[in-house]
């Protein structure tokens, strides 16, 4: 399953001598035809380029057989590291199974993989210091590595094909280093010798032998694949650069511009002297010579005829100036524009060109290439024509560097290519059918059946795996099924399944999922399929597919499994903080916020705040927040921060409500110095008030729809809602409220003044005021509401925001009381026009024949129906909602605002008296109508209650109290009535009052806050976008702030002065580092990883109850020893002695050791 061809396996390495070179294997068959005039010149220039390539390679062979000849013959050497052959190492089942069991011993053995690694590194160094040098990435970084490295051999070593493409692998890995077999062999002996130690007897010889041919074995890998290879992988490398580096042919074609004047000049000359106009196409394009044949045979469909300047190649810009640009154009000129399939070439060759050291890779991209080629042609594929339109476009990229070794080089390259190419070229249109006709054909029964078997069979063949599946059965079925859909995807879509597989494995990294397993399961599957099917053409195509989704995984994997995504996984502060330690200062944040494999990446913060690594998050805030700086510059993550995670606030406020204060607190700065009892406080506000566009960013609307009034009053989130509300919201807000207060100062003219003012107004004036008062009102208002809550309803139910009401639908913005109270206004509005007395008059007939009605009267026959009800109820409900539409005008003033609020809050606690009071006044009512008495105030249940109300509110005149006196009975009901109510029930609601309001106060202010965030929220968007603008480039966030008096120091905030007894601080908060200030260093230790008071305290109980389970072991020996001591287990530990031979007595020498 594992095994591919790999080009050093397969003896792909092609001698200099055995390549083809010269004419015939980079012209095209269309190029014989060319003018004899253009051949001879051909001929010319191939006959001294050879010479000269020839003696190019006989001294690049010499030099390599030197190179060899001093590496094999160097001090230290041994003559059991092979480097002049690399073949595959075979070992003995129980050979394999002993270095398996010692390598679980010493990983045992130690704290952690990674402790164990950093043994290995140690123990190098020890025995051979200088090598120190040679490992120039982090020490955690580099043990993590090489574990896995190891790991994955082991766990290769039953498969030689797989183990040898491993350490070709890691060959290629090393070419940079001087690696000697001197080198090898102390990094041999120092781990052998560590082994030893660490295992003692626990490590057999067998183990001992296989371990050491496994460490020569790599050993001889990489000095061989440096002797062999390095040379053709620079120039690979270096010319690749070159090619997709626009900026190198700057001064190659920047005299272009200049030229183009004198290029029409020329152009007159050519049918004089074609020789000259020929010269000059050739200096201008310097391109490869089939290319320049094209361009004036006029074969290529972007050159028109040269003999025009507006047919030129777009002058300079058209100039192609990388690799994809000019194999397009040399594709056209050469006769393969409808060669479809090398545009999917195209696509995966840069990934082909640096993937070329690594051999699994380049297989697993030629095997998603030939996918990628069967889905666009059905025909044959002719590769070599990619070969030689490659090369052509190569030579006109690097004229300068081009040389017969770079000729070797990418020959050898693209025939390595080829080669995997045509292992399974034309297979997969094949192996798609059958594959589709195989899942098709299973019906549910025995699918189950087979996803059953396969999870039976690698439990079986992997144990340990039962571990990482946690899920119901139902879940585990479904991931299989997901299997079969991806096995069968890769066929139909490869480039989506490829993307979809890169984000498939970087949530394996976060999952911690050990990629050991992975060999066993696809191995498993393919069992079990097989023995489901006799097709072997599907089962060919399934363990084809599937063998190369596993390799994407597990590669995925192992780039994406980071030192810092496992103290994330095991959720360690400390873990994290020492991952993060090793990174480069200009880098640190990257560490933090990015894993990218691939066209996919995943957030180390995202996963740490979604797995619920709260302790680790916390890390990597506090650690993304923090100012360092160096003599050159400062470093501050919430640039970065903030351009990956633009809505960590609201992912804060959904998952981590505890880390968001310590998020908002890292985005302030306050000096350590006061001047004049003031304190210098810098607040990073940019990315909270603007978002990337430049618009208002979506931070005040998740606080204030998180509705935490703590958060809401947070230094920065009230300088934010502070500054918005005053120079941009408040005179929007304002303007709006204005409109209202029109229509209501009109309403109330023409409902309340009017009708009841004695104005200096005849009686006509003041019925035409009303009248053109009633219209404004019924026109503007009316009009106004109807439309607004029609655009709003309509938007809602389009977009299906609706809430329910028991079986009723409404629109979701009815949520807000506001917008209630507005359409209850409208209707009572609608109301009072559809019965409004000014019109019922109009219509009507007068009340006396030949007397004339008055204009805009509301009295006449007509309106006596309707003079209290409807008209006038819903007149009084009209003029309270208009007040009340006013409340929110109370956010203009934060205390004004939070008393409303309070108010507000109150009012459950007086529903509350009233509803007692109303129940036990009917209670009395109803009792006293039971009586006989000479007096009607309680006569029946109403005239009862409202006597008693009456008594409470002393209207209760104090000659009806008299008239009681008279009936004794009924005076002492009332007596106990007063004390009930007046009494008790007035004190509670006091008492109520008085704690509620204490309750309240303590947040009363972040409740009027939260009110202002939310009118902030909705004014905002009906602001000019001008005035927007202009807000922002008022407050200068592109400028750096001062930290101290000439110390300028980070953009993107506003500077305040605040009392120095705000806020207390006398340690400076920038951590300030001296020496050197490269950005590719770590940041030297400032003791910020050394353990607290808890880490401290925790590890002293660890070590003291391990020193007690220890004494209490021993314990029974000291009994049988005959030492003296009453009593057993802990109760005789303090008086208690024991030496070598078990006798107890009266040292103290135990208790001094504990």
């Amino acid at each position: 399953v594992w095994g591919r061809p790999h080009f050093c396996s397969e003896g792909l390495d092609l001698a200099a001598s055995e390549l083809p070179m010269g004419k015939d294997s980079d012209r095209s068959s269309v190029e014989e035809e060319e003018e004899e005039e253009e051949e001879e010149e051909q001929e010319e220039e191939e006959e001294k380029s050879s010479e000269g390539s020839q003696d190019d390679q006989n001294g690049s062979l010499a030099d390599l057989a030197d190179y060899q000849k001093d590496v094999l013959g160097g001090a230290g050497g041994d003559g059991e590291i092979n480097v002049t052959t690399f073949d595959e190492l075979k070992l003995d089942a129980s050979t394999i199974q002993a270095m398996q069991e010692g390598w679980r011993g010493f990983i045992n053995a130690a704290a952690s993989t990674e402790a164990a690694g950093e043994a290995i590194f140690t123990a190098v160094f020890e025995m051979a210091p200088s090598m120190a040098a040679l490992f120039t990435s982090p020490r955690a970084v580099q043990a993590m590595r090489f574990m896995q490295s190891l790991n994955n051999m082991l766990a290769a070593l039953n498969d030689p094909a797989a183990l040898k493409i491993q350490a070709e692998t890691l060959g290629f890995g090393h070419l940079n280093w001087d690696v000697t077999i001197a080198r090898v062999v102390i990094f041999r002996d120092s781990i052998l010798d560590l082994f030893q130690v660490e295992l003692g007897e626990k490590l057999s010889m067998q183990g001992y032998e296989g371990w050491k041919a496994l460490l020569e074995y790599i050993g001889g890998a990489i000095i061989y694949v440096k002797v062999n290879y390095s040379d053709r992988l620079k120039i690979l490398s270096e010319s690749w650069e070159i090619a997709n580096d626009k900026g190198a042919y700057d001064d190659q074609f920047g005299s272009f511009d200049e030229e183009d004047d004198a290029e029409e000049q020329h152009e007159e000359k050519a049918a004089e002297d074609p020789s000259k106009s020929k010269q000059k196409k050739k200096r201008r394009f310097p391109w490869s010579k089939a290319t320049t044949m094209r361009l004036d045979m006029g074969e290529s469909d972007l050159v028109s005829s040269p003999g025009k300047k507006s047919d030129k190649l777009e002058s300079v810009q058209g100039v192609p100036r990388t690799y994809n640009e000019m194999f397009l154009f040399n594709a056209a000129v050469m006769g393969f524009g409808k060669s479809v399939w090398m545009n999917e070439v195209l696509a995966c060759f840069d990934n082909i060109v640096k993937n070329v050291a690594n051999s699994a890779r380049l297989t697993e991209e030629c095997d998603v290439l030939v996918l990628r080629i069967a889905k666009v042609t059905s025909g044959k594929v002719k590769l070599p024509e990619y070969k030689s339109c490659m090369l052509a476009s190569l030579r006109s990229l690097l004229p300068k560097h081009w040389s017969t070794a770079h000729e070797v080089a990418w020959s050898w390259l693209w025939e390595n290519v080829e080669r995997l190419l045509l292992k399974t070229m034309g297979s997969p249109p094949a192996w798609e059918k059958a594959l589709a006709k195989l899942l098709n054909s299973l019906d549910e029964a025995a699918a189950f059946a087979l996803r059953k078997s396969i999870y039976l069979t690698f439990f079986v063949r992997a144990p340990s795996g039962q571990d990482y599946f946690k899920q119901s059965n139902t879940y585990l079925h479904l991931i299989i099924s997901k299997v079969y859909m991806m096995v069968l995807e890769i066929y139909r879509e490869p480039v989506k399944v490829v993307d979809d597989l890169s984000a498939l494995g970087l949530r394996h990294v976060g999952y911690g999922i050990p990629t050991e397993l992975f060999n066993p399961f696809v191995s498993a599957t393919i069992e079990v399929v097989t023995a489901a099917t006799d097709d072997k053409v599907a089962i060919e195509a399934f363990s084809w597919s599937l063998s190369l989704i596993a390799k994407s995984l597990v590669r995925t994997i192992t780039e994406g499994s980071t030192i810092v995504m496992k103290g994330i996984n095991a959720n360690s502060r400390k873990q994290v903080q020492k991952a993060i330690s090793c990174a480069p200062r200009g880098e640190r944040s990257a560490w933090m916020l990015c894993v990218k494999v691939g066209t996919q990446s995943i957030s180390p913060l995202a996963w740490a705040l979604q797995s619920g690594g709260y302790e680790a998050a916390n890390a990597v805030i506090k650690d993304l927040l923090t100012i360092r700086a160096d003599r050159d510059r400062y470093y501050y993550g919430a640039e970065e921060l903030f351009k990956r995670h633009p809505d960590i606030v609201k992912t804060l406020l959904h998952q981590a409500p505890a880390l968001l204060p310590g998020l908002l607190d890292g985005l302030i700065w306050r000096s350590r110095l006061t001047t004049n009892g003031m304190r210098r406080t810098n607040y990073y506000v940019k990315h909270l008030l603007v978002n990337e566009e430049g618009g208002f960013a979506q931070t005040l609307e998740w606080i204030g729809d998180a509705k935490d009034s703590v958060t809401a009053c947070h230094p920065i989130l009230a300088l934010i809602s502070d500054l918005v509300w005053r120079r941009v919201a408040r005179q929007t807000f304002l303007f709006k409220k204005v409109w209202l207060i029109c229509m209501l100062l009109l309403f109330l003219i023409s409902q309340s003044v009017l009708n009841h003012s004695s104005l200096s107004l005849n009686p006509a004036q003041s019925r035409m005021v009303i009248f053109v008062c009633r219209c404004l009102i019924y026109v503007l208002s009316l009009g106004q509401l109807i439309v607004a809550h029609l655009r709003k309803a309509r938007r809602d139910l389009r977009k299906g925001h609706v809430i329910k009401l028991r079986r009723i639908s409404l629109p979701r913005y009815l949520r807000d009381w506001q917008e209630v109270a507005s359409l209850v206004m409208g209707f009572c509005l609608l109301v009072m026009l559809a019965t409004e007395p000014i019109l019922y008059c109009l219509s009507s007939s007068s009340d006396k024949e030949g007397e004339e009605r008055e204009l805009f009267t509301e009295e006449c026959e007509a309106t006596k129906s309707i003079g209290f009800f409807p008209y006038s109820f819903f007149s009084m409900v009209a003029m309270f909602l208009y007040c009340l539409q006013l409340v929110d005008i109370a956010v203009i003033s934060t205390r004004v605002s939070a008393f409303v609020l309070v108010c507000g809050r109150m009012i459950s606690e007086v529903a509350l008296f009233l509803l007692s009071l109303f129940a036990i006044t009917l209670t009395f009512s109803a009792s006293l109508s039971c009586l006989s008495m000479d007096f009607d105030y309680f006569d029946g249940i109403p005239h009862g209650m409202l006597s008693l109300l009456e008594m409470v509110l002393r209207m209760f005149s104090s000659a009806k109290y008299n008239i009681l006196n008279d009936d004794p009975k009924v005076l002492i009901v009332v007596i106990i009535f007063m004390i009930i109510t007046v009494i008790f029930l007035l004190n509670m609601l006091i008492a109520q009052l008085s704690c509620a309001y204490d309750a309240s106060y303590a947040s009363m202010m972040g409740f009027a806050r939260l009110q202002r965030i939310k009118v902030i929220v909705e004014t905002v968007p009906f602001v000019a976008e001008s005035r927007w603008l202009q807000f922002t480039s008022s407050l200068k966030l592109e400028q750096r702030l001062e930290f101290n008096e000439g110390d300028y120091g980070i953009a993107g905030g506003l500077q305040q002065l605040e009392p120095a007894s705000a806020h207390p601080d006398t340690v400076d908060t920038i951590r300030r580092f001296g020496g050197s200030t490269s950005a590719s260093m770590p940041w030297p230790s400032d003791g910020s990883l050394n353990d607290g008071d808890a880490d401290k305290l925790n590890r002293i109980e660890s070590m003291v109850t391990k020193t007690l389970a220890r004494v209490t072991k021993m314990s029974p020996s000291r009994h049988r020893g005959g030492g003296g001591g009453g009593g057993t287990g802990g109760s005789s530990m303090a008086g208690m002695s024991i030496d070598e031979g078990g006798q107890g007595g009266g040292s103290n020498e135990s208790d001094g050791e504990l």
